[in-house]
């Protein structure tokens, strides 16, 4: 007898279902189908045939050469054909006496899953019922049994499902046969299975989704269900499947249902890493900061691949491998509903050496520490989450450094909680791989990071203290936005010039980088130079500062400024000596309560190209106990309205404060913007003395 293939390799799945069947059963496999398969029904009537040879070459004598065509159309479309008994098949019996019998054969596409590793198997599945005794006598056809027929639709129906673990239900659903790849995949009993049964296979999260699922195709009976869920192997581990089942319909009926499972884990994984890399890229590539970028991405991972993450940033201009007893600030912290919420703030934690952490951080490389129950030993977790940890029930927690240019920048945790199965080496493959395409915008936000430290502190290295003068109060603030991702050129400055005079600059270079910190700081040097030099009206200096920024560096950008010079002998009348060059105008407040912009002298920004163009000035009495307030437009401009309504809202808002401390004048009318401004806001204010040389107190800061 020709030996049958390996039941466990390449075909269709459990061929031993199909050797008891009263129906001739053959298996071709691949383009040149190639025999694979015969059970015994098909042996007796068609003799043995070579196994592993094409179907023209094992069956060379018929001469139906039809029947190969058919085989090449259904294995190319997939389309099942059935033929009847019109024409006989001549065959030579045991005894060698050769005669006509007929068959209704049907001719279906197969796919089966391969060997594991290797690619899907399709070949086509021959089934041949003979029906010589229909044909050659009516009367006959009444002893075909109904057990013969089913099965015949049963074996289709097989074919059409894509079969593996194979099962058969009743009309509702109940489990009454199925294939021995059940038992011995999911380690349950027969008992166990039958009935309902089956559905407890699945994973306890996925089975009440499945049995509702199943309940109304039964209910509804479609063409075919499908279902995918974790089923539980009888090792204790979980693997994605789809369950694919038809309805066989006799008379119009639903007799019963014969369904296959397919074990789908590769496939799922290979989704869930395409998915999970395609939303990484979009949240990372939406931040521009560090701390939102690494936010993003724990917000991916959460609860996808994890219960909760954490991140950690070094200080900048300290990388993590250089510094004994390093600090690190905690930026970032991402937990799933359900768990509790009570972690330490985020604040800076100092490394302790020889900790988990300090490895990870020390050797580059991911530190995997599992915990068991009760007390958490800090030296296994990162700083600050033991108490956390211990709650929450974490038994795995992964740190991954984030390392840039050679030096770790961050580092990224993942933790699983109870109620969680411990990290399989996919899952951690798979946050390293998120980590790794994240790396590019990562490295971006970081250097963005140090070049924005760079221009913050060169503009508050350039924001003086403003002077003490008898007979003034000066107060000035600088307040970098809370929103913003980038640094401003907004600067403010005050000095006393030699004639006497105390001037009052505010400006703003257009742009929001280093560069505009660079432009800004040599265009307000320039001016100290030309306001010190020259004793000319304040429209003058501007034109001056104008010409000479557009000629010596014609690469810098735009720029709006206030000069202004508060002219007058201490305890005698003043004035504002001023001009505007394209920024909001001066703000004049007096002690009763009134306030009012001072439109005089406005004229076009600088670098605007109007080259040794005449710039305005204008001179306004200055009353006393009044308060002079130049500002940037972070102060008044807000994205959804007319820059009017902003400028209105700060008038009110100033003179309802004109009797309170400078100071306090200050930070009131800065506190509400600072906190929604996409831009910094920089403000400089001066009160006159009062009558009878009541004097303010003298000048401040305020940072």
């Amino acid at each position: 007898m020709t030996e049958q293939p390996d039941r466990e390799g390449p075909g269709i799945p459990a061929l031993d279902v199909f050797d008891p069947a009263p129906v001739a059963v053959a298996v071709f496999h691949g383009p040149d189908h190639v025999l694979a398969y015969t059970n015994a029904v098909y042996r007796r009537l068609f003799g043995n045939r070579p196994l592993g040879v094409p179907a023209r070459e094992a069956l060379s004598e018929l001469e139906q050469r039809e029947h190969f065509a058919l085989l090449d159309q259904v294995y190319r479309t997939g389309e099942p054909v059935q033929i009847g008994p019109d024409r006989p098949v001549r065959i030579e019996d045991a005894r060698g006496e050769v005669r006509d019998r007929w068959f209704s054969i049907s001719f279906s596409r197969a796919l089966a899953e391969g060997r594991a590793g290797e690619p899907e198997v399709a070949g086509v599945l021959l089934v041949a019922m003979e029906v010589t005794g229909e044909v050659t006598a009516k009367e006959r056809a009444r002893l075909l049994s109904e057990k013969r027929l089913r099965v015949l639709h049963r074996y289709q129906s097989l074919v059409a499902a894509g079969a593996q673990k194979v099962w058969v239900t009743d009309p509702g659903g109940r489990l009454i046969e199925r294939s021995p790849s059940w038992e011995q995949v999911t380690g349950m009993s027969w008992d166990q299975l039958r009935g309902d049964g089956w559905l407890d296979s699945a994973h306890p999260d996925d089975r009440p989704a499945l049995a509702e699922a199943w309940r109304r195709a039964v209910r509804e009976v479609p063409d075919l269900f499908q279902h995918r869920y974790r089923l539980r192997h009888k090792d204790g581990c979980h693997r994605h499947c789809e369950l694919r089942a038809v309805p066989v319909r006799e008379a119009g009926r639903v007799v019963e249902w014969i369904g296959a499972c397919a074990d789908i884990e590769d496939q799922w994984l290979a989704e869930r890493r395409k998915e999970l890399l395609v939303r990484a890229s979009a949240a990372v590539t939406e931040s521009a900061r560090a701390d939102h970028a690494f936010a993003a991405v724990g917000r991916v991972i959460v609860p996808e691949l994890a219960d909760a993450c954490g991140v950690y940033l070094f200080p900048e201009g300290e990388p993590g491998t250089e510094l004994e007893g390093r600090v690190i600030h905690r930026i970032s912290a991402t937990i799933r509903d359900g768990l509790p919420r009570a972690v330490a703030p985020l604040r800076p934690e100092r490394v302790t050496p020889g900790s988990a952490f300090d490895q990870a951080i020390r050797e580059h490389r991911p530190v995997h520490r599992t915990l068991g129950p009760g007390p958490v030993p800090p030296a296994k977790v990162p700083p600050g989450v033991n108490v956390w940890a211990e709650k929450a029930g974490v038994h795995d927690v992964v740190m991954f450094p984030v390392t840039v240019a050679g030096s770790v920048h961050a580092v990224f945790t993942v933790y699983a909680c109870r109620g969680r199965e411990p990290f399989s080496r996919d899952e951690l493959g798979l946050v390293r791989a998120v980590l790794d395409q994240s790396l590019p915008v990562f490295s971006h936000a970081l250097e963005l990071r140090h070049t924005q430290r760079i221009a913050l502190a060169l503009q508050r290295s350039l924001l003086t203290d403003p002077p003490t003068v008898d007979g003034l109060e000066i107060v000035a603030r600088y307040t970098p936005s809370s929103m913003a991702d980038e640094i401003g050129g907004d600067w403010y400055d005050s000095f006393v010039l030699p004639d006497g005079a105390t001037t009052l600059i505010i400006g703003d270079v257009a742009g929001h980088d280093l560069t505009a910190a660079v432009t800004m700081s040599k265009m307000r040097n320039m001016l100290r130079g030309l306001v010190v030099d020259r004793q000319e009206p304040p429209g003058d200096i501007l034109r001056r500062l104008d010409v000479s920024t557009q000629i010596l560096d014609t690469e810098e950008g735009t720029a709006t400024c206030v000069y202004a010079r508060i002219e007058g002998e201490s305890g005698g009348p003043r004035q504002l000596h001023f001009s505007v060059a394209g920024h909001p105008p001066p703000l004049l407040v007096t002690a009763d309560g009134e306030a009012r912009f001072l439109d005089a002298a406005q004229d076009i920004m600088l670098g605007g190209l109007a080259l040794n163009k005449e710039r305005a000035s204008a001179v306004e009495p200055l009353p006393p106990r009044s308060i002079v307030l130049l500002y940037t437009d972070g102060l008044v401009e807000r994205a959804d309205e007319d820059i009017d309504q902003g400028l209105e809202r700060l008038r009110r808002h100033a003179a309802r404060l004109a009797n309170e401390p400078l100071d306090e004048f200050c930070r009131a009318l800065v506190e509400g913007p600072s906190a929604t401004s996409n831009d910094d806001i920089a403000v400089i204010a001066a009160r006159l003395p009062g009558p009878e040389g009541q004097e303010p107190e003298g000048s401040a800061t305020v940072m």
